[in-house]
């Protein structure tokens, strides 16, 4: 039985890891749940999962907390300094960090420190971070899972072949749901249409980020510290289908891929369940269902995103940091409809273009210019 802390419990990774564990009660244990905002939801959690202590980080919603669960032996906690703290606990043995951007940082390398088991969800840790967070990995011998489809994708692939050099990775991408949608509409896409992923349900900010390439961009980032991958190592490649979650290509030209319908608790289960495959009743994917497989090269140009992250990832120090907080704040400010969806990248490029560069940050260096980039930051 292993037990879970769950941080970000209550968004669409949580939600589905919660699914996973109750699927599974013989294996998993909640031990730890944590919200950033939604007590409600959060105290339904506690209520059916009964861990032993729960996080909301908005601090002025710490009492309708304790007072829902004022009848329950659960530990109530408020605060970012509780995330960092509960991570560390003696019972808990796998961190999954399901966090919404540079939130998941701190708490991540607490765990890491405290020699945690880490199950990432939060892509955003390696992207701003990756050099710290691996080398920080090896020093405490702590394994990272990945639970992104295009990274587990890697990962299942990379199994057994530990002594076989990578000639290349190939993440795919569905294409979000502006594929094929020119300037002139891409100049007043609408928040709602930004919102319709064709294939999966994400949250908002993650399914923005799908839209217009820049979630591609944060996973290639994130890839390239996961495999130790040099930058011209790591592709991209558009799939609408969804059904090839990654490809690996080894140096004799040979490729394996990992296949599978569009179904994040599949790589949630397989980061928990690690090396061991859980028997479950998953929908099945069937090549009959899905007769035409089809692949087309990313349009950089419409979806500026996508280059930029690779501008980010070349450059490197805390580039990608910034890349990342004004990405976050670009996106939210399209959420509320302030900007317009091009915009998005215009912002992100700006910050770039006037963020001091940092050759080789350390965590405060990161702190503190993922700061001056929200400052910085045009509304």
């Amino acid at each position: 039985m292993k037990n879970i802390a769950v941080l970000g419990s209550t968004g669409s990774i949580g939600t589905q890891t919660l699914e996973v564990v109750e699927e599974q009660e013989n294996q998993f244990k909640v031990s730890v749940l944590t919200a950033n905002n939604n007590a409600e939801l959060l105290i339904e959690q506690a209520l059916k999962f009964e861990p032993k202590a729960v996080v909301i980080c908005n601090e002025a919603k710490y009492q309708l907390v304790k007072n829902a669960l004022a009848h329950t032996d659960i530990e109530i906690l408020a605060g970012n300094e509780a995330l960092n703290e509960v991570v560390c606990r003696n019972d808990v043995d796998i961190v999954l960090t399901a966090l919404v951007g540079f939130s998941g940082l701190l708490p991540t390398i607490e765990a890491i420190k405290a020699k945690k088991t880490i199950a990432l969800a939060n892509k955003e840790t390696l992207v701003v971070a990756g050099s710290i967070i691996t080398k920080l990995a090896k020093e405490n011998n702590v394994k990272i899972y990945p639970v992104d489809s295009e990274h587990s994708a890697i990962f299942q692939c990379l199994v057994g072949e530990e002594n076989n050099p990578i000639e290349k990775i190939i993440l795919t991408a569905s294409g979000g749901p502006f594929r094929g949608k020119d300037i002139e509409f891409l100049q007043n896409a609408t928040k709602a249409q930004a919102l319709k992923h064709p294939n999966w349900e994400m949250g908002a900010k993650i399914t923005i980020d799908s839209a217009s390439l820049m979630n591609k961009g944060l996973e290639v980032i994130e890839a390239k510290w996961l495999f130790d991958l040099r930058n011209e190592q790591i592709e991209v490649i558009v799939h609408p289908q969804s059904i090839i979650h990654s490809l690996v290509q080894f140096e004799d030209g040979s490729m394996k891929a990992q296949l599978g319908l569009p179904d994040m608790k599949l790589p949630i289960q397989y980061a928990l369940a690690y090396p061991k495959r859980l028997q479950n009743n998953y929908p099945r994917f069937s090549f009959l269902d899905y007769p035409n497989l089809t692949f087309e090269a990313p349009n950089t140009e419409n979806f500026k995103c996508l280059t930029l992250a690779f501008e980010a990832m070349k450059l490197g120090g805390n580039m990608p940091c910034i890349l990342n907080a004004a990405n976050e704040i670009a996106v939210a400010n399209f959420l509320k409809e302030k900007i317009k969806f091009l915009q998005i990248a215009k912002h992100v490029e700006f910050c770039m273009h006037n963020t001091p560069f940092v050759a080789e940050p350390t965590i405060d260096d990161l702190v503190k210019t993922d700061a001056f980039v929200r400052d910085l930051h045009i509304n």
